[in-house]
């Protein structure tokens, strides 16, 4: 039978345009755990989809940790009690939620439920999009946005695979919380054209999209790889063409989570991976704010306005 739960729910009279509300969660299916959430992060994508064109009552989420209250009935996934981190296509942002086995990983030690909340969309991302790269060991890379939610991942990342690592940021006040994984430097500027003396690059991760990708194409050395993964800067963007294809192999590569996700390789392989990376001290998530999930309004719209950098975790009560 259905459960009463409280979630998160877009409600066009509620301030900020969020509410929490109770629905009904349904009883989960065999290959699926029920948790009790403990913590969820926001990325930009929900978010700005609830804020902004989101039909009232679609339930918003996919970022969430917690302890798993019933076990999967076909006996995969971890067991009652287990600490996880998952991530779901919608509605994670609850007190509860079911979640297929194939999309959670039991957490170690020592891994906060507030750290693991940020690894779903931003880890899985930032993996996904350096493995374009295959084999970044002396390679140089190049990271967009290196201050924002999958960029200071990516950073972090390509730093442990032994890449030399430049990441580029906006603000002279962002470059403290990103040098440390910049092995090669950080570039200060609103123009992603900044980092071309540095190049070319083996790997660049673009998720600002617009006249960041169009410089990006340009600074790829022969057989090099662009992923391009969002649109926070521009939607469209003109280029050399000469540029990209005379470079000699370049490769343009877009990247959307979820379907790495469904045909190259199932979520809870890489959430656990990230997270042991978290508990040897090799990933350390950027958590700007923290607060209760009480506050979602409020932090949703400072989110979408760009009042910080880094990730938001709301711990659920």
């Amino acid at each position: 039978m259905p459960t009463q739960i409280r979630a998160i729910v877009v409600d066009s009279a509620a301030p900020g345009r969020l509410a929490i509300k109770q629905v009904e969660l349904r009883d989960p299916d065999r290959d699926e755990v029920r948790v009790k959430v403990t913590a969820i992060s926001l990325n930009r994508g929900e978010t700005r989809r609830a804020l902004q064109v989101a039909e009232p009552g679609w339930r918003p989420g996919w970022d969430f940790a917690g302890i798993v209250e019933r076990a999967a009935e076909d006996g995969s996934g971890p067991a009652k009690g287990t600490r996880v981190v998952g991530i779901l296509p919608s509605g994670a942002w609850a007190e509860r939620v079911n979640c297929r086995t194939h999309a959670v990983a039991a957490l170690p030690d020592g891994v906060s439920d507030a750290a693991a909340a940020t690894l779903p969309v931003a880890g899985l991302t930032a993996l996904h999009a350096l493995r374009q790269g295959g084999l970044l060991l002396g390679r140089k890379v190049l990271i967009d946005g290196a201050s924002g939610g999958v960029g200071h991942l990516a950073c972090q990342l390509a730093n442990a695979a032994g890449a030399f690592v430049w990441g580029q940021v906006r603000r002279v006040e962002h470059q403290t919380a990103v040098a440390a994984s910049c092995s090669g430097g950080v570039v200060i500027s609103r123009d992603l054209a900044a980092a071309r003396p540095h190049g070319p690059f083996w790997l660049i991760v673009d998720s600002l999209g617009g006249p960041a990708l169009a410089a990006a194409l340009s600074m790829l050395q022969p057989n090099g790889t662009c992923v391009t993964l969002g649109v926070s800067d521009a939607p469209s963007l003109t280029f050399e063409s000469r540029d990209f294809f005379g470079t000699g192999g370049a490769r343009l590569y877009g990247l959307t989570l979820f379907h790495e996700l469904m045909s190259v390789e199932r979520g809870s392989v890489g959430l656990a991976l990230l997270a042991d990376l978290i508990a040897a001290g090799k990933l350390s998530p950027q958590i700007a704010v923290e607060a209760s999930w009480t506050e979602i309004g409020d932090v949703a719209r400072r989110l979408i306005d760009r009042e910080f950098a880094g990730k938001a975790v709301l711990h659920v009560e």
